[in-house]
């Protein structure tokens, strides 16, 4: 059967050029400190959530990264929302703004799969492709 409604537009979420240059000190400073520095002055910015969450994954820190994916996650809804996304519909991974929110669904999906919350690992890993097929190509490597 066919789907004869049509898509709702993919929401854009807005840059935000003074979280983004913080966000480039960090990578430079390449620290923990920084990145949560980051977080914790820009708390709406999922791309500073998804980089402590991706640190600490690649350290072990399953449950930090599940945490700080989590958090990210959640902003990152927050922002879908008031930027017209009804629950649903296309959010461009080729958008940078919209990275942060999808760099955490990534990062919550993996971490979800490491401390054994397997069904939410693949809700996780399902939404990401759903908001854009690319992102979920481009996070795992394929």
């Amino acid at each position: 059967m066919q789907n004869l409604l049509p898509e709702p537009p993919a929401t854009l979420l807005p840059a935000d050029d003074g979280a983004e240059a913080a966000l480039a000190d960090a990578r430079s400073a390449d620290t923990d400190e920084a990145y949560a520095s980051v977080a914790a002055q820009h708390p709406t910015f999922s791309a500073a959530w998804a980089a402590l969450g991706a640190r600490a994954l690649d350290s072990g820190q399953v449950v930090a990264a599940y945490a700080y994916a989590r958090t990210g996650y959640h902003r990152g809804l927050d922002q879908l929302r008031r930027n017209g996304w009804k629950g649903h519909g296309p959010v461009p991974w080729n958008h940078g703004p919209n990275q942060g929110f999808l760099r955490c669904l990534h990062v919550l999906s993996r971490a979800a799969g490491e401390i054994g919350e397997s069904d939410e690992a693949a809700r996780c890993a399902q939404f990401l492709r759903d908001c854009d097929p690319a992102a979920g190509d481009a996070l795992s490597g394929t």
